[in-house]
């Protein structure tokens, strides 16, 4: 029930703007309005409702589709978007909008060669519009994912498993596995293990670099569940922290809280990103935050709305954000502090359960 209440939610915008019908073609739009997960498909969305509303996918999905789209019309052809295209011009559809965020122009030509330049009209992002304000299922998806986790983490340092002589590699896979254990599909993105100076990259991929005592190890990884991607990054101290490591850690803590406060309904991005930015500015790390403060999350790993100063807009209640300040000291080693929320009406959910007390592994 909850994608034919999402098609409607996109009916509403497409009458708003004149369109008679979108076809989407992006498969992570396709997957939100229907639950296909498959590799190949297209999706004709008709303003009129449902009833004329046309999925298509190839013969090798024609069993899957069938068991995932139970309430609408399907099309077996492998050439899914030009035959839905041909589709809009047997029903009469006047107004075809198309993803032209997605659409390459070769496509475009062959598109607009079947269903006519004048019936075409880009109408970019409609659809990542609506996924930016999560449903109570996609909230549902998003803890859990989240929840894997925490529980590999959990299961990683009650197991020893961040200790000197392994391998900031080793360290990866360890996580990865743990996650698929505690209920993943994999891992969201490919994990981040970096320590000792290469915690100070902020998107280090791991290597065959041992851990050491004193190191600062940040880990940022993530677990995907049901299509659904949680983030979180954590900065451990292997032995007894340094005086210089708790104090940088304390500093993103606090920008790191900062930021969580700033995000209420309505906020400006802009200013939930200068939040965090500005504790750490005022303590004289400003030029070493080398990145914003936060993106959305869901279908996609990085989607809208950006937290940063090149960001626009303003948040609104279900939206699922991080909030990862950071501070990078080349050569020496970086924290970052990352947490996946949603916004709501009062305090955000912080769905990243990890503690983020300094821990001394």
């Amino acid at each position: 029930m909850f994608h034919s209440r999402r098609r409607e939610a996109l009916r509403d915008q497409l009458r708003t703007r004149g369109l008679d019908a979108l076809l989407v073609t992006d498969l992570l739009n396709v997957r939100y309005l229907t639950g296909f997960t498959g590799s190949n498909a297209a999706l004709l969305v008709h303003a009129g409702g449902d009833g004329g509303s046309v999925f298509c996918t190839d013969g090798r999905y024609e069993t899957q589709s069938q068991r995932q789209l139970p309430d609408l019309r399907r099309v077996i052809e492998r050439g899914s978007d030009r035959r839905l295209a041909g589709e809009a011009v047997e029903t009469g559809i006047a107004r075809l909008g198309f993803e032209s965020h997605v659409v390459t122009i070769d496509v475009h030509e062959a598109l607009a060669e079947i269903a006519g330049r004048d019936r075409m009209h880009p109408a970019s992002r409609l659809v990542e519009q609506l996924r930016t304000v999560k449903d109570v299922d996609e909230i549902a998806a998003l803890r859990a994912a989240c929840a894997a986790a925490d529980t590999a983490l959990a299961g990683l340092l009650a197991d020893g498993g961040l200790r000197p002589g392994r391998t900031e590699r080793e360290v990866a896979l360890d996580l990865e596995s743990r996650m698929v254990q505690a209920g993943a599909a994999g891992p969201s993105f490919e994990t981040i293990v970096a320590a000792g100076s290469n915690s100070a990259v902020p998107h280090h991929r791991p290597t065959d670099a041992e851990l050491c005592s004193g190191d600062l190890v940040k880990m940022d990884f993530g677990a995907l569940v049901d299509g659904y991607h949680s983030d979180m990054t954590r900065t451990v101290v292997l032995g007894e922290p340094a005086g210089w490591q708790r104090e940088l850690y304390a500093l993103v803590a606090a920008a790191q809280a900062a930021g969580r406060a700033a995000l209420r309904p309505g906020a400006d991005v802009r200013d939930v990103d200068t939040a965090a930015r500005a504790v750490i500015a005022d303590a004289g790390y400003g030029e070493e935050f080398l990145h914003g403060l936060g993106h959305g999350v869901g279908l996609a790993i990085h989607e809208a709305p950006t937290l940063s100063q090149r960001g626009a807009g303003t948040l609104e209640a279900g939206m699922a954000v991080t909030v990862e300040p950071g501070v990078y000291l080349v050569d020496r080693g970086g924290v970052r502090i990352e947490d996946t929320l949603v916004v709501g009406d009062g305090d955000p959910e912080i769905l990243t359960l990890t503690t983020k007390d300094l821990v001394a592994a």
